[in-house]
């Protein structure tokens, strides 16, 4: 195994030591001193010895391909969309996946090695135990390669997961702010692993860490809807806009007059004035007014859009006096365009999440077991983490389609959770599972847990909605009675809306939530091919041509692409004239196709493009991003 760093260092010094005898003035040598000692001294931040892998020397002489393995093949879903499982090293399994995915991935969870010296990193086929003097630089070339690429993978709206402990929580900070920007940092969420953890000395260990970093857009969290019980009451808007309350008239006397807003207003045939007085009014309009005065809060055409909307309410007392009132709804505001015109703007109150979520017990080991043992996984796979925690994380992203990679798969948990997810919200996320097949992992344990979620896992999944909220404290015991009449009303307002309504005593509050039942009993249905890493030799055989060699493996490279199984009759992939030709001419097979790739090399007549668009044939170029790079270092291109 070769130390890259040192090798630099030690050939810069010996040319240094060159220069030395050519210039032995002493202006020189003090010179060639202080060069020595800028190379040879640590730099501020992150400074390992940098290794090469075995991985890394093999990508100079083969060219990695994925090649389908089509009995693992699973078409459950009625959906055209494919979820993908990649058997091989990641490092190569990510050097493909940037030429289909860079700039594609919305999500990305991973779990690496933790490096703890215990037989749970191997580097270059060797397993890294404590007393290797480069433990953590091994691990941070092995871990610096894949996350570059994985800040490529990323989209713009991307979001990085890392889950990882002591052992490497300060070496993979410094990295991943290295490669992803400090700026880029969002969080470091403690992540209780069990309640009682192996004891070191005076402590017990019972967290390790999610690190979580963005590509470059900080808005893309869908945070927990936050329930204000002050927003008590409904109208007909209440579906889209909440509950809303009655806290404020429309006429005040707080600020300084605004004779602008000083006017008479009438509603429903009669006229009101700020401060219901008629003889303040006119006294305030003959310039006898106070600094601060009675007017309106509004002007005439926010109050107009705002009356015709339901914004507005007139309470009157017994005496028959009335004030205007104006809603604040729990999610909709009156907003004002850059033309000037008013509208109301949909967004529902939400709150962020805590920084310590990830303690509750839902996410521990503890659960991972307990997940594993429905597949009868659980002597098979000892760092699994929690299906919750992972759906977790996937739901903390806005979007419901997003692709989700993870490239150190281990048991499959993100592959699972989600499926989950889809299930619960109604996304169609998909997911993209990276794993060796080390002492059989991705066959006898990746594959089958997502196999068997497909096809047998069974479960009630409840997907809840925070209908109210009060924090536990000094108020809460004192107003209990009220409280609890609350909650009653809330639980009788939603019985029927909901399955079922729950009354949850949570860390320093109370909640009621609506809960909606989904029985899961034949598996999530779902579609996924398998595919596996081979290799084309660049150099062994100069009788072959590499670009013929490389077109076998194309179709599998669109499929990955695009999410498709290309295999069916409506696409079709075409890579020499003649095959087009065969297609052209035959009418039933072109009724049948709606997306055609072929090869670049190919120039479609004027007659073939008129047989397409009668047709109603989509036709996409095959990308030449897929090989071409590798294809110029052989001399084909």
């Amino acid at each position: 195994m070769t130390n890259i760093s040192k090798h630099k260092r030690e050939d810069m010094i010996s040319f240094l030591n060159q220069l030395r005898e050519q210039h032995a003035d002493d202006t020189s040598i003090i010179a060639f001193n202080e060069i020595e000692t800028a190379l040879v001294e640590k730099k501020y931040g992150l400074v390992w010895e940098e290794h090469t892998e075995r991985v890394d020397e093999e990508l100079k002489t083969k060219i990695p391909v994925f090649a389908e393995v089509s009995e693992k093949k699973i078409n459950l879903s009625e959906s055209e969309d494919y979820n993908f499982l990649l058997e091989g090293d990641n490092l190569h399994s990510l050097y493909l996946l940037e030429k289909t995915h860079r700039g594609k991935i919305d999500i990305i969870y991973i779990d690496p090695p933790y490096n703890t010296g215990n037989k749970d990193f191997k580097y270059d086929d060797n397993y890294v135990d404590e007393e290797d003097g480069f433990k953590h630089s091994k691990w941070l070339s092995f871990m610096a390669n894949r996350l570059r690429l994985a800040k490529s993978l990323l989209s713009k709206d991307g979001i990085l997961f890392m889950s990882i402990d002591d052992n490497e929580q300060a070496q993979l900070k410094m990295l991943a702010d290295t490669i992803f920007g400090d700026s880029n940092f969002i969080i470091e969420m403690p992540r209780q692993t069990k309640k009682s953890g192996k004891t070191t000395g005076s402590f017990s260990k019972n967290h390790d860490y999610v690190l979580v970093y963005v590509k470059d857009n900080k808005d893309v969290f869908r945070m927990e809807e936050h329930i204000d019980d002050n927003y008590k009451y409904e109208d007909e808007f209440v579906e889209e806009r909440g509950k809303y309350k009655l806290n404020q008239t429309l006429d005040y006397d707080s600020l300084s007059y605004s004779a602008s807003l000083d006017y008479p207003l009438e509603v429903e045939g009669e006229i009101f004035y700020p401060g219901g007085d008629y003889d303040k009014y006119l006294e305030r309009k003959n310039g006898n007014h106070k600094r601060a005065d009675w007017a309106w809060r509004w002007n005439k055409n926010l109050f107009d859009f705002g009356y015709d909307n339901g914004f507005v309410v007139i309470k009157r007392k017994n005496d028959g006096t009335a004030r205007i009132y104006t809603k604040t709804y729990l999610n909709a505001k009156i907003k004002k365009d850059k033309q000037g015109k008013y509208y109301i703007d949909f967004e529902k109150k939400t709150k962020p999440m805590s920084s310590i979520e990830l303690t509750a017990n839902i996410y521990s080991n503890d659960r991972a077991k307990k997940d594993l043992a429905f597949f009868g996984l659980e002597d098979e796979f000892d760092y699994s983490k929690p299906v919750e925690l992972i759906k977790k994380l996937i739901k903390c992203h806005k979007n419901k389609n997003a692709i989700v990679l993870d490239f150190f798969a281990g048991s499959g948990t993100t592959g699972q959770a989600t499926l989950i997810a889809n299930i619960e919200d109604g996304g169609n996320r998909r997911f993209i599972l990276c794993t060796n097949n080390e002492n059989g992992i991705c066959e006898n344990v990746t594959y089958k847990r997502v196999h068997d979620t497909m096809t047998r896992f069974e479960a009630t999944l409840e997907t809840s909605e925070l209908l109210y909220e009060v924090p536990f404290n000094q108020r809460l015991l004192q107003n209990a009675d009220k409280i609890l009449s609350e909650i009653e009303a809330i639980k009788k307002e939603n019985n029927g809306r909901y399955d079922k309504v729950k009354v949850a005593f949570e860390e320093k509050r109370v909640s009621v939530y609506g809960i909606d039942i989904t029985s899961v009993s034949e598996g999530i249905k779902a579609n996924l091919k398998y595919f596996k890493t081979s290799y084309v030799n660049k150099y062994d055989n100069q009788d072959i041509v590499i670009s013929d060699e490389l077109s076998q493996y194309i179709s599998e490279m669109i499929e990955l692409e695009n999410g498709i199984d290309i295999s069916t009759e409506y696409y079709k992939l075409i890579m020499s004239e003649e095959t087009l030709d065969e297609f052209v001419s035959n009418s039933p097979a072109m009724k049948k196709c709606g997306t055609l790739y072929i090869s670049s090399d190919i120039l479609l007549t004027a007659k073939q493009e008129r047989l397409l668009k009668e047709n109603n044939i989509e036709v996409n170029i095959v990308p030449d991003c897929y090989f071409a790079t590798e294809l110029k270092e052989v001399g084909e291109l």
